[in-house]
């Protein structure tokens, strides 16, 4: 069966049987190709490989600013030894003289042994007839020159200095066509199609699979009645800790852990009643000088219970299920299971008779809908809840329960200064931990490596 080619494949072909090296430019001009058309047909014919392509690159080089300077007066330094022909000068003079090439010439010809001064006056001592460098600037002059038509020694110490040399880095092409090419008679090259040619590759667009478990988790909290509140990435320290009785003086604070935007201060954090009760809370508790100005710090939000509580404190509802998805930031060491940005989903439930076991019945049935069924509930502290449960889950490809959502109910401390009267029952956790239990996954960084082979292959998960 004979070959079968593109009219573009032909074309181009055809031009090289008739000038048999050409740059993809000449290529255009001959074929009346558009440039889009010559690059698919150069790939085609490279890929049957009917096409040889030559790659080359050159260098042109150019006066910058300083280059044009110095051709115009001289180099610095010339310029500070033609000062110093007739006798001494005073340091000041010459400072005077030169202006902001000064520095620049005198360390220059100190280097190289040029000048003296031996009672507080320059002199000359062992001037050069040729400055390195003076050549290559009258060669170049107010054009531009190639490479091979230089002093490579002069050129490469101008090349140091700033400004002095520009250089251009010109790239070619040059197609030519193999043995096999030239002896392709095109006029008996079929167009019929090939139909046990192989079809390309097609790739359906699809969400990332990390976005397809936000999606999930965010439709399971509003199908149990939940409703999503929004929050600011930035929050002011007030809310992201002092509103959660987090002393100042608590290590989560610290710059190691928790990123702070530099210079910035919240000017309203809110309202004098919330402000004052809260600090009363930490000076009757936690005993110590409650810092206003430690509160109006503005910081990359490490949770999303400050975008709950805030909601809490601004409309103290008697009863409530509120969630809030988004991203949270920590100053971490990155490593298999640690991001210094994450993804996390939190949520209270609000009421007068909410209890811990209404909690866990939420967080059992939340598993279920999203596909984990062994789950167990083990004490632990956190510093806003009492008392505090930590989520376990089986993983069954490790063999082993691993830590998820942490969870309890509010303390007083939280609470009351803030005007909340009923229960609050209040969880959170990361949601790259859920997908990758989800995805069989043993290190979070795979979902933002954009491995475009695992992200075509991930089912998507139901």
């Amino acid at each position: 069966m004979s070959q079968v080619f593109h009219d573009i494949e032909k074309k181009i072909i055809a031009s090289l049987k008739d000038n048999s090296k050409q740059t993809p430019e000449t290529l255009e001009e001959s074929t009346k190709l558009s440039p889009d058309q010559i690059r698919r047909g150069i790939e085609w014919l490279k890929l049957k490989d009917l096409a040889i392509v030559d790659e080359s690159k050159k260098s042109v080089y150019s006066l910058g600013k300083n280059g044009i300077e110095s051709l115009q007066k001289g180099l610095p330094e010339r310029r500070l030894l033609d000062l110093l022909k007739d006798g001494p000068r005073n340091l000041s003079d010459l400072q005077k003289e030169l202006g902001a090439v000064f520095g620049p010439a005198m360390g220059l010809s100190k280097k190289n042994n040029w000048i003296e001064a031996p009672s507080g006056q320059i002199s000359l001592k062992n001037p050069p007839s040729e400055i390195p460098g003076e050549k290559i600037l009258s060669q170049i002059g107010s054009g531009k020159v190639s490479e091979r038509n230089i002093d490579k020694n002069d050129l490469l110490v101008l090349l140091k200095r700033p400004d002095f040399i520009i250089e251009d880095v010109i790239k070619t092409k040059e197609i030519s066509l193999t043995d096999s090419a030239k002896s392709i008679n095109l006029s008996e090259s079929s167009g019929a199609i090939d139909v046990e040619a192989k079809v390309p590759e097609v790739f359906v667009a699809r969400t990332h699979p990390l976005k397809d478990t936000i999606d999930e988790i965010r439709e399971i909290f509003v199908t149990l009645g939940f409703s999503e509140i929004i929050g600011n990435i930035t929050q002011s320290s007030f809310w992201n800790f002092d509103a959660l009785f987090t002393p100042q003086d608590h290590p989560a604070r610290e710059l190691q852990d928790t990123f702070y935007l530099d210079g910035v201060m919240a000017k309203k954090i809110a309202t004098p009643e919330q402000i004052r009760k809260v600090s009363a809370s930490h000076k009757k508790n936690w005993r110590y000088y409650w810092d206003i100005n430690e509160a109006r710090k503005m910081v990359l939000r490490t949770h999303t219970t400050c975008v709950t509580i805030k909601h809490l404190a601004e409309n103290k509802p008697d009863e409530a299920r509120v969630f809030s998805l988004g991203r949270v930031f920590r100053n971490e060491k990155v490593s298999y299971k640690h991001l210094i940005e994450f993804n996390q989903i939190e949520g209270v439930v609000v009421g007068k008779n909410a209890t811990l076991r209404d909690l866990m019945g939420i967080q059992r049935e939340f598993y279920k809908r999203i596909g984990i069924t062994k789950i167990k509930f083990w004490p632990t502290f956190f510093p806003y809840t009492e008392p505090s449960l930590q989520t376990m889950v089986y993983n069954e490809r490790l063999g082993k329960w691993v830590e998820l959502f942490g969870m309890g109910i509010f303390r007083p401390e939280v609470t009351k200064p803030l005007g909340i009267t009923k229960p609050v029952l209040a969880w959170g956790g990361g949601i790259e931990r859920i997908a990758m239990l989800k995805y069989d996954l043993d290190d979070v960084r795979e979902f933002y490596n954009n491995n475009l082979s695992w992200l075509r292959s991930a089912t998507k998960c139901q």
